[in-house]
């Protein structure tokens, strides 16, 4: 009996603890949705907007996302290791124990790692369906790259120009295992472009009003029971209101941890 509506901007949670009405706005104007429960997957500080409540202090984001279409997976430069083998688990580039340190201690001095860490996700392999038949057919692949250690106000001095110099160094790090330029396997669009895209935490903040950029949505921490929290980790100063999202106190990093204890939370409230 769900209904998934998408393209529906929620911008008030009103709430009285036993009862709640969601206000969204869509292209043809407002609505109201009523409910017994609100479970909410934007981080605190856009819940927070929504209620009219206190915003806590964001916390900063630290990554550099690429994302990736490529005609075929690149060849390696170790020959012994087959392509599909080397990108259908983590694929971590530049993140030694002395490479993390010295990239991190360059981005707390407020400079751009020199050998930016990153880590490499082929989603396509686990899961061809999230491309086209066609694509599939044809032997295209996705991937996406996860940086590491580029704090949000390394970005502040000019977004664009910082995210080109950051993208060129990455990829440099990336490139540095392969038999051929990444560039020969890059997808191209309809106009030609090649098939990548990066975002900074400054791009997140204003594309996805992530706070700070963050993708955690706070700074992490280990998940013990915080107070105004509750039992599951979800809960808000409103009683119907949850978090299921990664601002909930354990989960985050695509676990599925804060969906599922948002869930039990409704159940066991519903068996009270």
């Amino acid at each position: 009996g769900a209904v998934v509506a998408t393209g529906h901007e929620a911008v008030r949670i009103e709430t009285d603890g036993r009862a709640a009405e969601v206000t969204y706005r869509t292209a043809d104007g407002e609505g109201v949705v009523p409910a017994r429960h609100v479970l909410v997957n934007a981080s605190p500080q856009e819940l927070a907007h929504l209620t009219g409540d206190e915003p806590p202090t964001p916390a900063e984001g630290a990554q550099l996302k690429v994302n990736m279409l490529l005609k075929r997976l690149p060849r390696l430069r170790d020959t012994s290791v087959d392509a599909r083998e080397a990108f259908s688990g983590t694929f971590h580039i530049a993140e030694g124990y002395e490479q993390l340190a010295t990239a991190h201690a360059q981005a707390a001095s407020g400079e751009l790692p020199t050998a930016p860490p990153s880590e490499i996700y082929c989603h396509s392999l686990t899961d061809p369906s999230i491309l086209g038949q066609d694509l599939v057919d044809q032997g295209y692949q996705t991937l996406t790259l996860f940086g590491l250690h580029t704090p949000a106000r390394l970005f502040e001095r000019d977004n664009d120009a910082v995210r080109a110099e950051l993208l060129k160094s990455t990829l440099a790090q990336l490139e540095a295992h392969l038999a051929e330029p990444l560039a020969d396997c890059l997808a191209t669009d309809a106009d030609g472009r090649p098939c990548i895209e990066a975002k900074t935490p400054l791009d997140l903040e204003h594309d996805l009003r992530l706070p700070g950029g963050n993708i955690f949505h706070r700074d992490l921490a280990f998940p013990y029971a915080q107070e105004g929290t509750g039992r599951w980790g979800v809960e808000t100063r409103h009683a119907n209101v949850l978090l299921c999202g990664a601002g909930a106190v354990r989960g985050g990093g695509v676990s599925g941890v804060p969906g599922h204890n948002a869930a039990m939370a409704v159940l066991e409230g519903a068996n009270d």
